[in-house]
């Protein structure tokens, strides 16, 4: 901020990989104040400064609107399997909830939207997941932030709490080795640490250039390697 104020920011999927890297980049930063708001408790990082409101989705406008950030990140997602394989289930979180969450963010005056989707997110896709991500990115335009960033990463990499998933952890295992197959126009596919994917956030919620913007995987990588320069400014 220019004039040397704390920028605030209110994390929603505080609960989630990202949204706890989120929280993890924020310790001892002096240039950023954290909010955060959740459905349930979730751990605090050691030695983090911040606030936790837990609260239904029906509330968190209202929370929202006594926070006045001034940028939301937007971290919350569901998988297939944890949304028992039902496409209302999974559409109530990765459709439904994100754009609550962006609707009261707009009312109450919020100017910059940072957006985990995916890679691949395609209104047209034949995957109910791609699909549903497009059909998110879109509307999330349609709302007119003064600035709209979207992440697209793909595999992401780190630990998950209580995430048994074998499949996952096999594609963790083997995705160094992908990486290296990945090129050109396919880059944009390669695994990435949900930690960089976090710094990336924290450094485009920093950033008050109007505009929308999708970052895919290059992309996330450039604006995380951004955010130490950031912090001085």
């Amino acid at each position: 901020m220019s004039d040397g104020a704390p920028l605030g920011i209110t994390l929603v999927g505080a609960t989630g990989l990202i949204g706890g890297r989120v929280m993890a980049n924020c310790i001892g930063r002096e240039d950023v104040r954290l909010s955060a708001i959740a459905r349930r408790e979730a751990a605090l990082p050691f030695g983090i400064r911040m606030e936790l409101f837990v609260a239904e989705p029906a509330k968190w406008g209202e929370v929202i609107e006594a926070l006045r950030p001034t940028a939301v990140i937007c971290a919350l997602g569901t998988t297939w399997k944890k949304a028992g394989e039902q496409e209302e289930a999974f559409r109530e979180v990765d459709e439904h909830l994100v754009l609550h969450v962006a609707q009261a963010a707009k009312a109450n005056g919020v100017e910059r939207f940072v957006a985990v989707s995916s890679v691949g997110a395609d209104t047209a896709s034949s995957q109910l997941y791609l699909k549903v991500k497009g059909q998110v990115e879109r509307e999330l335009a349609r709302i007119r932030f003064h600035r709209l960033d979207i992440l697209r990463p793909g595999l992401l990499l780190g630990p998950r709490d209580r995430d048994r998933r074998r499949g996952e952890r096999l594609a963790q295992l083997a995705a160094p080795v992908f990486n290296l197959l990945l090129h050109g126009r396919y880059r944009q596919y390669r695994a990435i640490p949900a930690d960089l994917v976090a710094q990336a956030a924290l450094a485009l919620a920093r950033r008050p250039a109007r505009g929308r913007f999708v970052h895919d995987n290059d992309a996330i990588l450039r604006a995380a390697r951004s955010l130490p320069q950031l912090a001085k400014e």
